[in-house]
């Protein structure tokens, strides 16, 4: 990823803290040569390796999971909150439109968990991670056991010990003060979540 000096975020909590809030990602393989992409729910357990480890599952059905076994590097990007930037929110006249962002790219070689009790455990999390902010909820516990079992056959678990951490966080930070602060209030003026969430971001980076 190119990520000029300005806009790299090195600190580690804000990566992690921004993977667990964007967890829904892209994970990227290559097979025979070409990009091949899944978009699925990820956890992400700090606890495992000097970068965390992410876990995640696909439909068995699903090719990607037989790259895992050339035993090369995977891909996995978290999009962080995103808008566009409008050059009339600036007071100098020489700006030009863009777009502001944050991104994560986790690399590491996925590895297929095998074990049952793994395979559930996996999903267990992922659920409970969901629906933890529901009233009332969710478990796989409600499910009989020999269907809960036909679902685990028709899905692949996987790891993925993170071995490179990359964050780019393009927040105005080649502008001025003043201009990150008229940023931030015209990202607040557009409305909705996703230019909401980048104005708050934007705010704290400046703090």
């Amino acid at each position: 990823m190119y990520v000029p000096g300005h806009f790299a975020e090195d600190d580690a909590s804000r990566l992690t803290t921004l993977m667990r809030a964007y967890s829904f990602a892209t994970l990227v393989t290559i097979d025979n040569g070409a990009p091949f992409a899944s978009h699925i729910p990820f956890l992400f357990d700090a606890d495992r390796g000097r970068y965390g480890t992410l876990l995640g599952h696909v439909a068995r059905a699903n090719p990607q999971w037989r790259h895992f076994a050339a035993g090369s590097e995977a891909l996995v990007i978290f999009q962080g909150p995103h808008a566009y930037v409008s050059p009339s929110w600036y007071a100098g006249e020489l700006n030009v439109p863009t777009w502001n962002y944050a991104v994560v790219h986790a690399t590491g070689q996925p590895r297929v968990i095998d074990d049952p009790t793994a395979v559930r455990t996996v999903i267990d999390r992922l659920v409970a991670t969901y629906e933890a902010e529901l009233p009332e909820p969710w478990t796989t516990e409600r499910l009989p056991t020999e269907f809960v079992t036909g679902l685990l056959r028709a899905i692949v678990a996987f790891e993925i010990p993170i071995t490179r951490l990359e964050g780019k966080y393009k927040l105005s930070q080649n502008k001025g003060t003043a201009e990150q602060r008229h940023v931030i209030e015209g990202l607040r003026s557009v409305g909705g979540a996703a230019a909401g969430a980048l104005a708050e971001l934007m705010a704290a980076q400046a703090t």
